[in-house]
């Protein structure tokens, strides 16, 4: 049984585009979970807003998707498109 929410705090999630910037590389689930150390699911929680990442996960994300960690990460909602 999995819970529907585990973000570490329900009042102040963290955003990201991870899903996009993954894709835009040609990544797939797998491969960047494979290049950062954790299970595939844990990518699909972390883009499906279910999941929010330690420091050390969000940074290693960035450096293996080559973009600037406030580009994949935020407090406040990215805007459409963006």
């Amino acid at each position: 049984m999995y819970a529907k929410n585990v973000s570490r705090n329900k009042e102040n999630p963290v955003h990201n585009r991870v899903e996009a910037v993954r894709s835009a590389h040609g990544l797939s689930r797998q491969q960047l979970a494979d290049a950062v150390g954790v299970h595939y699911q844990t990518i699909g929680y972390l883009e499906r807003g279910e999941y929010s990442p330690s420091l050390l996960l969000a940074l290693r994300i960035s450096a293996t998707l080559n973009t600037q960690t406030e580009e994949l990460f935020s407090v406040k909602p990215f805007k459409k498109g963006g």
